[in-house]
């Protein structure tokens, strides 16, 4: 079996983060909430234990029972390292100065394993309201800052080790090499997660549960759709039947442009025109969860009678992606579910289909070297993420078709200018968003009361963190000037320059 790392959740807005620096590292990791422990088998080589906004002596604080971690390392970051101490005769007090930023550390102890190759004076970030302090013999300090004696300990007889900063993030200069250090060195890990195996390995799982079955994918045009449909078609072949609906949602042209590009590919599939169906669930609808169970239920609702027109149909195949499943998931207590995906929360109660999601494990850019193994095309690869409930969460407040058509437009000039410019590959996504908001504009000499569209262009490794793109004034303006010149009932357009956290890359 797979050689992994645990990371238990406590609720801290960086946990994916500790997962992408593992993964990067080429060892394979899993996220659970702290609540939802998964047996330790053998093929656990490490736990790594998250932040958490919450003080080991709150009443409602997050524990675990530490009995299940007796023959496996463990790092325990911020919150993870304060729950270490407490559980092993440690004083964690509120600090008197209280830690937030950047900080450098002012001792290393270099010939600790944890710390080989860290630097005195170094960057750390750190993030923490309470200390350690009165630790037993049976602890070693092994890093210290200005302020904080403990910053980083090891607890010899248990092979536990606590940092009161984040590593997983970029501030802090060396911590990659801690990372390392921990997985590799401590753990044990031989780096093997590679493209290659997880396609190996995805594609003999997909036969063993498959098997003979037939097998329905509905198709995005998206990189994570139709890497998952070569993985299921070079596992199980023409028992793969692939759907592209149109749900009325899609940007312009997309629905003939998606049809044509998957041509060469030897896959089945069969391009379904469902938009009086999906405009009529969301009639009315004007919140986004709702707006995402409607559509995620009319996709099923087609995918159920393409498969029963074509015939013994087990399985529904999906793109679900890792932060689908990770964003879609509550930590009780510490972290909330930051919106449900049609894919993952928005399926109905009751389905007659078993579902099979072989990208269920990987983040977007692991994705994207998957399918770069498998000889995928650049022109799908590199195509921008698109959400699967589509427009429908683009138009903010309820959709209908002539909100539709007017987004669709604005889109396009903005997308076709992006690629003109040769700044489409500088952008991890970029979208158009329609706001339920008019307002008094001047076009000739008549007065306009017309919608408002927003642009939104962001940098990303994954969809997990991402900063608003730097894109050049010039390309904005003229943007603009075509949107609004072009798109009769637009006259006004802005540019969003928010990050996430604190918000999301989409606005519902």
């Amino acid at each position: 079996m797979e050689e992994k790392i645990l990371i238990l959740d406590f609720g801290s807005q960086y946990t994916q983060l500790i997962a992408r620096r593992i993964r990067e590292l080429n060892i394979y990791c899993e996220i659970f909430p702290y609540n939802k422990i998964p047996k330790i088998t053998k093929n656990y080589l490490g736990v790594i234990l998250s932040g958490s906004p919450f003080s080991v002596h709150d009443d409602n604080a997050p524990l675990i029972d530490f009995n299940f971690l007796e023959n496996v390392p463990v790092l325990g970051i911020c919150y993870g390292a304060q729950l270490i101490a407490e559980n092993n005769n440690c004083e964690v007090t509120k600090s008197k100065i209280r830690e937030y930023g950047r900080a450098k550390l002012k001792f290393v102890d270099s010939e600790n394993i944890l710390m080989s190759g860290v630097e005195e004076n170094s960057d750390v970030w750190m993030s923490h309201g309470d200390s350690i302090t009165n630790i037993p013999e049976s602890f070693n300090i092994i890093a210290s800052t200005k302020d904080v004696e403990i910053t980083s300990y090891y607890l010899k007889n248990n092979n536990y080790y606590g940092l009161q900063f984040h590593p997983e993030v970029t501030h802090s200069k060396h911590g990659k090499i801690i990372l390392k250090n921990f997985a590799v060195k401590i753990c044990g890990c031989s780096q093997s997660w590679t493209p290659d195996k997880f396609v190996d390995f995805t594609i003999k799982s997909i036969i063993k549960t498959v098997k003979d079955d037939k097998v329905i994918l509905g198709l995005s045009g998206g990189v994570d759709s139709s890497v998952a449909a070569i993985l299921i078609h070079k596992a199980i072949g023409r028992n793969l039947y692939c759907v592209f609906v149109d749900n009325g949602l899609l940007r312009k042209n997309e629905f003939d442009n998606v049809l044509l590009s998957y041509k060469n590919l030897g896959l089945n599939v069969i391009g379904v025109n469902s938009k009086s169906l999906f405009y009529q669930g969301l009639k009315g609808k004007s919140d986004p969860e709702d707006k995402r169970r409607s559509i995620g239920n009319d996709f099923i609702k087609v995918f159920e009678e393409e498969a029963k027109r074509i015939g013994d149909i087990k399985w529904l195949a999906q793109g679900t992606i890792y932060p689908d499943v990770i964003e879609s998931v509550s930590v009780k207590g510490p972290s909330a579910t930051i919106k449900s995906h049609h894919n993952v929360g928005g399926l109905p109660d009751k389905m007659n289909l078993k579902i099979v999601e072989p990208l269920n494990l990987l983040f977007k850019d692991e994705v994207r070297r998957v399918g770069k193994s498998i000889n995928m095309d650049e022109s799908i690869l590199n195509r921008h993420p698109f959400p699967g409930p589509g427009l429908g969460i683009r138009i903010i407040g309820e959709v209908t078709k002539e909100k539709v058509e007017l987004l669709q437009e604005a889109d396009d000039i903005f997308i076709s200018a992006l690629i003109k410019e040769n700044l489409y590959n500088d952008v991890w996504q970029a979208a158009t968003i329609l706001l339920p908001v008019k307002s008094v504009g001047v076009m000739g000499d008549e007065r306009t009361y017309e919608f408002t569209v927003v642009l939104r262009a962001v940098t990303s490794l994954d969809g997990m963190t991402a900063d608003w793109s730097r894109l050049p004034n010039d390309f904005l303006a003229n943007v603009s000037n075509e949107i609004i010149n072009k798109v009769k009932g637009i006259n006004r357009v802005v540019y969003d320059i928010s990050s996430k956290p604190p918000a999301t890359i989409e606005w519902e």
